[in-house]
């Protein structure tokens, strides 16, 4: 007789690195249910024995959440990189159980009031700084989750909740399947005229995907896809206007009808959030949004977005029209008639005249690798660490998922993070993000024995894929944004914090948390850094010095046209969630409109629908706080101009601002005011004068 032993759920392991490859869809429903159960078991318990200790309270909410994180951040996680019909289907069927739990846990009056005991107990002035901030901020989540509510307003707070985060997987799901649905098959030279090598061979290997095994870079046919790897090349290269044309009208009206429609969404998702301000006693949405953050009110962060505005404006002016003199002069049909799909077109022309630079021809000076050794490279000599390749070692979702272990001076481990480098438009949703997969955190072990649990992070891009035997070779932006990221994983892993509830990112003020991320994207344009990446893949010949100089001249090429866009993406979110009516009968779009005049140098089309597709605000945490980039980046320029004035070619010096930067920015985490952090670094408040210095405005 053979019995047959049923695996355990791998979703309720509950610690260490999660076994990706044993994760199915089906586990999903049954393991969150279950976990769910005991927790909700667990939170009952607590609340009739809770005593107002660090120990008595503190302590049993971080396991409790710890153990939901855990599970239910592989689920959320897997939906970003993974997603697939199964999965979204158990994510959808449970979600509304996560949050009704969530719901719970954070209006619990028992646990609330315990926090408030305790920050007036004697045991106060014995707690560390980090502790404090914890409490502190437990008892201010607690009010914005809901806790003073009573009946009615209660139940109507909980539905909100429940239905917002419905409304904004549904959202995410639809710019997904919207990016998905778009492909243009392309079969003649003609209609490729003008992309470059690289272009062609994705392209082609796109078309292979879905189905001409034949396609080849030279020959085709070749798939354009609404991919960021795929459009943006198209948009700029491509000389077949009308073409041009097409894709950027596919682009701006993703989700915008049909059965992906985020219209409807978008509007019951401002309606839901004005409610729940106001159940919790704040004219707007913005206010209690702003109730968490650096900014002291919505006023401050106008005043600062205004600043910039005004610095920017005449200059994206006189550059649109530079664009169009220059357009004219090649004698180009469009020159009186520049449409928003002319732009990447003719300003790459441009630039290139102007410069005698062609981004592309960087592509083969940063494969993915060398760009990692350089990456490495400044981060092991500005923080004092080293970081190594530890594939095999942890599961991975995906067969070019990497793992890197990082190693403190007296090669002890300090963290780990995972690499999703590449985009795989049919499963992973667009942008760049860090995520966490297991935070710094003392842990007891079976034996009762305190242990420190390592940080580990989830890096995840969307660049250029390998391609036709070649390497990933990256376009220079692609480059930032993987300093981008690494910035905030830097934050999260080098965080010498132990406590969950304030280590790395976490209990950090939003509009703070871009401030290490924007910082590392400095470092690309840092001499020695550039040159230690920059080594072409077959020859390993290093970057012409020529092409470093352009670099440099190209930094702030258009560069009052680019904030000008940021800022234009910063007033319409305030907008929509400070100043607009959602009963007025005015719709988001028209909001839209209003905002257009002052921070557009030309209009959107009138089917332009881009908040359609507005993922930070409507499926992710921006929402009155897209103005954070803003915000940060004149922390972060501030920041690096710190290690200006030490010298950037002086190693010592830069090591010694590295390592304050380290025990500062990235160590303290949400365990001390971002104000305060900045100034333990800087010896005094931010100034707005780096940024401008910086943007050449």
């Amino acid at each position: 007789m053979t019995t047959t032993t049923t695996k355990p759920n791998p979703l309720l392991i509950g610690e260490g690195l999660p076994p990706f490859p044993d994760i199915e869809p089906h586990h999903v429903v049954s393991g969150i249910k279950e976990l769910l159960t005991e927790l909700n078991e667990e939170l009952t318990q607590l609340e009739a024995t809770v005593t107002p200790t660090w120990e008595g309270v503190a302590e049993p909410l971080t396991a409790i959440e710890e153990r939901l994180n855990w599970s239910w951040g592989i689920v959320s996680h897997l939906m970003g990189v993974k997603n697939s019909e199964e999965l979204r289907e158990a994510y959808e069927t449970v979600q509304p159980e996560v949050v009704k739990f969530i719901n719970k846990l954070s209006q619990s009056k028992p646990l609330y009031e315990a926090f408030k005991l305790l920050r007036n107990s004697a045991e106060w002035d014995h707690l560390e700084v980090a502790q404090k901030r914890i409490v502190e901020s437990s008892i201010q989540d607690a009010e914005l989750s809901g806790v003073g509510l009573e009946g009615e307003a209660k139940e109507r707070f909980n539905a909100i909740q429940l239905e917002l985060a419905e409304l904004s997987t549904q959202f995410s799901n639809h710019v997904l399947d919207a990016t998905k649905a778009f492909t243009l098959r392309l079969t003649t030279p003609e209609e490729v005229a003008g992309l470059p090598q690289s272009a062609l061979s994705l392209a082609a290997q796109m078309a292979r995907q879905k189905g001409d095994e034949e396609a080849t870079a030279d020959n085709g046919p070749w798939v354009i896809t609404l991919d960021m790897p795929s459009l943006i090349p198209f948009l700029k290269h491509s000389q077949r206007r009308d073409l041009r044309e097409k894709v950027y009208r596919a682009f701006i009206t993703r989700a915008s009808s049909g059965e992906l429609d985020n219209n409807p969404i978008i509007e019951r998702i401002l309606k839901l959030r004005k409610e729940k301000a106001h159940l919790l006693g704040f004219e707007n949405y913005a206010q209690l949004s702003l109730a968490r953050k650096m900014a002291p009110d919505v006023e401050a962060v106008e005043k600062l977005l205004e600043e910039l505005r005004q610095a920017s404006y005449e200059a994206a002016v006189s550059e649109h029209e530079e664009l169009k003199a220059f357009v004219k002069a090649k004698g180009a049909p469009e020159a009186d008639d520049l449409q928003p799909w002319d732009i990447n077109y003719w300003a790459e022309r441009q630039r290139e005249e102007k410069f005698a630079f062609n981004a592309e021809e960087l592509r083969p000076y940063f494969p993915l690798n060398q760009v990692l050794e350089g990456l490495f490279s400044i981060t092991e000599h500005l923080f004092g660490v080293t970081i190594t390749p530890a594939d095999g070692e942890a599961p991975v979702w995906h067969s070019q998922v990497r793992f890197f272990r990082i190693k403190d001076q007296e090669g002890n481990p300090v963290a780990h993070f995972y690499l999703d480098a590449y985009s795989r438009p049919e499963e992973k949703r667009g942008g760049a993000w860090m995520g966490e997969c297991l935070n710094r955190g003392k842990i007891k072990d079976a034996k009762g024995n305190l242990r420190t649990r390592l940080p580990v992070a989830y890096l995840t891009c969307n660049q250029t894929p390998p391609v036709d035997g070649q390497p990933s070779l990256m376009t220079f932006d692609e480059v930032e944004t993987l300093f981008h990221e690494f910035g905030h994983g830097l934050q999260h892993m080098l965080t010498k914090v132990d406590y969950p509830g304030a280590a790395g990112i976490n209990n950090v003020e939003w509009d703070a948390v871009e401030l290490p991320s924007q910082f590392m994207e400095n470092w690309c344009y840092h001499r020695p850094t550039l040159f230690k990446m920059a080594k072409h893949y077959q020859t390993g010949e290093p970057l012409p010095e020529e092409y470093y100089q352009k670099l440099l001249q190209v930094r702030n090429y258009r560069s009052g046209s680019g904030m000008l866009r940021q800022l234009h993406f910063s007033f319409l979110d305030l907008e929509l969630h400070a100043h607009y009516d959602p009963d007025s009968g005015e719709s988001p779009k028209q909001v839209r409109d209003r905002v257009v005049p002052t921070t557009t140098v030309i209009p959107p089309l009138p089917e332009d629908s881009f908040l359609c597709a507005f993922g930070h605000i409507f499926a992710g945490g921006y929402a009155a706080g897209y103005y954070s980039y803003k915000w940060a980046e004149v922390l972060s320029a501030d920041a690096f101009a710190t290690f200006e004035e030490a010298g950037l070619e002086d190693e010592t010096a830069l090591a010694q601002v590295g390592q304050k930067f380290r025990d500062t920015v990235l160590a303290l985490g949400g365990s001390v005011h971002p104000m305060e952090v900045f100034k333990y670094f800087r010896g005094r408040e931010p100034k707005t004068e780096p940024l401008l210095r910086q943007s050449g405005l």
